[in-house]
Order: structure tokens, then sequence, then C-alpha cells
């Protein structure tokens, strides 16, 4: 399941920069470069030194590395609820997307010209949640209509459904996202075939000058303190920084340039893992001689759900799982080492996999 995250942002915020230095970035694994599938849309592979301690082990004839895939979505301007500009595509493309990416400028340059004629945050994440905002009301309000309808019979379903409905219509009329509406998985399922723009998760980036790297701006807090009450990550990077850490393909000079700057890892790094812990996202591998390659999946899943990723005949016909944690594939070296340890375990229709498990399946159609 790849995971696919739409980067939006005004104009003149780094948005096209930031996109352009995922582009250019080199996976860590010669044969797995950068890939463009469509115009706007690029493939890049998940970082996971877990695939190497494993290919270092097996010595496979290929690595396969999980992937995440960023939509640099282009359009949007004041009115594209009302098919204003690119409005239309703009939306339906969100509508698609895992994770939104809001890109928010953090920084000032008087030689790049801000649409609202100054660095605001707070401006530049309102603009676009209240587009969004718009054409999720405009969803909910058509749905309301066929909802009271029904609830009028007398049936207490459409009657439960109305008031969900009620509740998302009210936030989204006094300006907040859909996300920030507190109701159960049950209650959910009253807006789950509308596929809201604002109920996405969504990962603010805060892009800084090299100078607020460290320990950002006051751009930055203003920006942390107006979403400290959503679901939601804040991430400082600098996006001119990024484009050039996405030229350097010898992985230590990659780190000799990090460091000058402090850094431990690429803004890229960063969005990954965020939009996997966002997401509830985990990765399991599976590995022999022919491949190494990881999965991933979503946390709390129970073998045969994870099996279904690789083929929908795993799912079906699951027998059981074989599991090796890698610290013990790591001590004892081989496949074989482990069964003679007995470090393999075998696992049931209910065993929930855990993040880094190396799985092998047993299944019969």
């Amino acid at each position: 399941m790849a995971l696919q995250c739409g980067i939006v942002g005004l104009p003149n915020v780094g948005k096209s920069t930031l996109f352009n230095a995922l582009s250019s970035a080199k996976a860590e694994a010669a044969n797995f470069p950068f890939c463009t599938i469509e115009p706007n849309v690029g493939v890049v592979t998940v970082p996971d030194k877990r695939l190497q301690i494993l290919e270092e082990l097996v010595n496979p004839h290929r690595v396969l590395p999980t992937v995440i895939e960023f939509v640099d979505i282009a359009g949007l301007v004041k009115g594209a609820s009302k098919g204003e500009g690119l409005g239309n595509k703009f939306l339906a493309n969100i509508r698609e997307v895992d994770a939104v990416i809001h890109v928010i400028r953090c920084f000032d340059d008087d030689n790049i010209v801000h649409v609202a004629g100054g660095v605001d945050p707070i401006f530049d994440k309102e603009v676009i949640d209240t587009e969004l905002q718009l054409k999720d009301l405009e969803s909910v309000e058509k749905k309301i209509q066929k909802s009271e309808k029904i609830a009028k019979s007398g049936d207490a379903k459409a009657k439960k459904e109305l008031e969900t409905l009620l509740l998302f219509k009210q936030a989204l009329v006094d300006g907040k996202n859909a996300r920030s509406v507190d109701v159960d998985k049950e209650e959910l399922e009253a807006v789950r075939d509308l596929h809201l723009l604002t109920i996405k998760p969504v990962i603010y980036v805060a892009n800084v000058d090299e100078n607020s790297l460290q320990t950002g701006n006051k751009h930055v807090d203003k920006l942390k303190e107006e979403v400290k009450d959503e679901n939601a990550e804040v991430i400082i990077l600098c996006a001119a920084i990024e484009e050039q850490i996405a030229e350097f393909e010898d992985p230590e000079e990659k780190e000799m340039f990090l460091g000058e700057y402090g850094l431990e890892e690429s803004g890229l790094n960063k969005l990954i893992s965020g939009a996997y812990s966002l997401l509830d996202l985990i990765t399991y591998f599976t590995a022999g001689v022919q491949e190494v390659r990881a999965w991933t999946i979503k946390k709390g899943w129970k073998a045969p759900a994870a099996a279904g990723v690789i083929h929908t005949d795993f799912e079906r016909g699951f027998i059981k799982a074989e599991v090796i944690k890698l610290a013990e594939y790591q001590k004892f070296k081989t496949e074989a080492a482990c069964r003679e340890n007995g470090k393999i375990a075998i696992e049931g229709k209910e065993y929930i996999v855990q993040d880094g498990d190396i799985m092998h399946f047993r299944f019969n159609v």
C-alpha cells in the first residue's frame, strides 16, 4: 500500500522548491531512484536502515524498499471551492491522497513577494482551510437534506446520522476543520462516504531560513500555537537546503553536509517519519535469497491482513505465519540458525504484526 501525500501551499511559500527537492532525491539504493509517474507525482523510496541490515545478512538478488508518493497539488486560489482557477482539479486531487502536507512560509525575504503583502503563517493556513471547509460544507449540507427526509419517517439510524452531520456542519460553519469534530468510529460512518477534505490528517511544514532550522522563529511559534489543538504535526525544514541535500549521491558527503547545519536527517526523512506516525503505519519485511522487501501496513493489523498486502491469495488461504525478530536474526545470522535455536515463532490468524517483524507466510488456496 503506497502512501500518497499531497503537497499544498500558496504561491511563494516554498511548495515547488520542496517538491523539486523531493523530485531530485536519490534513494539509498541506486536501483531505486526517484521516478515520476505523472508530471506532478513523484515516487520516493522510504529510507529504512533495517533493510540494509537484512541485505547484509541475506545477500539477496534484489532489495525492494517501500515507497511514498508525493503529489504536487497545484491550482489553489481564493475561490477554489467555487471552481476558480484550477479549483475543481485541485480539490479532486486532495480528495485522493492519504494525508496533506501543508507548506507554510515561515521566513522573511524582501526579494520574494508574499501574496498577503507580508509573512503571516496564519493567513496562509486560513486561505487554504477556508476553501476546503467551504467544499466540505457543501458536501455535508447535501447529505443533510437527504437524511432529514428519511429521519422524518422515524428511522432511528437516519436520526442518529443526522445528529452527526449537524455536528460537522456546525464545525465547518464556525471555520473549523472536520478533523476537529470529536466523534467515535460509529458516528464517523455518517461522513465516511463524503471523503471530506478537512478530515484528512495534515502535516504542517514550516519552511524557514537556514538560520532558523535549529530553533525555529516567531513565525513557527505562531503556527504551532495556531494548530496546537489539531491532530497535526509541525515539521521545521528549509526547502532551499533540501534542494542542496538532494544533490548529494554519496551518503557520507550527505551526512557531512547535514552535520554542518546540525541536522541528523534530511527534511524528506522527517516528512516520511511524520506521515507514517500520523497515519499509524508500520513496516514488516520478507527476506529470502531472491529478494528482501519492505511492506507497509496499518498498525494493529493481524497476520492474514498483512499477508494480503503481498497477494490476496495469501490472506484468503492463510494457515500460519513464521515470525523472526530482527535482533534475533542479527544474533544468529541466518534463518536456519534462528530455526535451530527456536527463534522462529509460529503465529496464527490472531497475531498482531509488529513493526520490524520478518515474516514468512504459509497458505493454501
